[in-house]
């Protein structure tokens, strides 16, 4: 049981970051799918790498470039893996009129105007919303490295059990997060792994985050629902990266009722 464990554990490291894992881990179908409820874990990981980042970062260079260069590090340490699925989503949406136009655009790897245009608005918008929390607290601009990147991996993960999957499974890289649902307990634990962070600032206020983010990927199911009836590998990335953003925003909001 344990060794199945450290299995969907790794993984999960294999498959969402850039980090070196153990030669006896390969891709296995049933690993793969189990390892989802590793996924917030994921976001521990990316998020303190970034937060040690901008930490090193900052006894040197001013906020703003500290900010920057950590943005960098969680970009590079998963391989960009979730801004890809982000761009690819809006060249699609923007540029097809059809189903069968978005889902061709969707899987074209070369990025479009509407791709690069989004992506570069969604990073600016990233940085200067963490820029805003770190001119109020560096401690807890380091909580929200962490948090942001645990809590919309799990709203990302959470699309898998309400919406359906469109793609051809058989050709799709996440065939096997598609074709099978974690089990409730396996949920609970996972969602478990993603409020952990919230426990170390000790501020419940911050657990409205939490249903703000899920309406965000609620709204993002169903439009993906309305435009090609379900989601995508892609989308996936794409709410990821946009719940992550919607985190941070939401932590400004609440900010003056802390």
């Amino acid at each position: 049981m344990i060794n199945k464990e450290i299995k969907y554990f790794f993984t999960a490291l294999m498959f969402f970051t850039r980090i070196p894992c153990p030669s006896w881990v390969d891709h296995d179908e049933e690993y793969l799918n189990k390892s989802r409820k590793y996924f917030p874990m994921m976001g521990w990981i990316v998020g303190g790498i970034a937060a040690l980042i901008f930490w090193l970062s900052a006894l040197v260079f001013p906020l703003p470039i500290a900010i920057v260069l950590s943005t960098i590090a969680s970009a590079w340490i998963t391989g960009a893996f979730h801004e890809d699925g982000f761009t690819d989503v809006c060249d699609a949406f923007g540029g097809g009129w059809t189903k069968e136009q978005i889902m061709t655009i969707m899987k074209d790897s070369r990025i479009g105007a509407y791709g690069v245009i989004a992506v570069v608005l969604l990073v600016l918008l990233k940085v200067f919303a963490l820029h805003e929390i770190g001119l109020q607290s560096h401690i807890f601009l380091t909580f929200c490295f962490i948090n942001g990147h645990t809590t919309s991996r799990f709203m990302a993960s959470t699309m898998v059990h309400t919406h359906d999957y469109v793609q051809d499974i058989d050709k799709s890289k996440v065939r096997p997060i598609a074709n099978s649902r974690l089990s409730l307990p396996e949920m609970l634990f996972s969602f478990a792994i993603a409020l952990i962070p919230f426990l170390l600032f000790q501020n419940w206020l911050l657990l409205l985050t939490l249903p703000i983010c899920y309406v965000s990927k609620m709204y993002l199911g169903y439009y993906f629902k309305k435009h090609i009836g379900g989601y995508t590998g892609d989308c996936l990335g794409a709410t990821q990266q946009i719940t992550e953003v919607v985190f941070y925003l939401s932590i400004i909001a609440l900010w003056k009722y802390m």
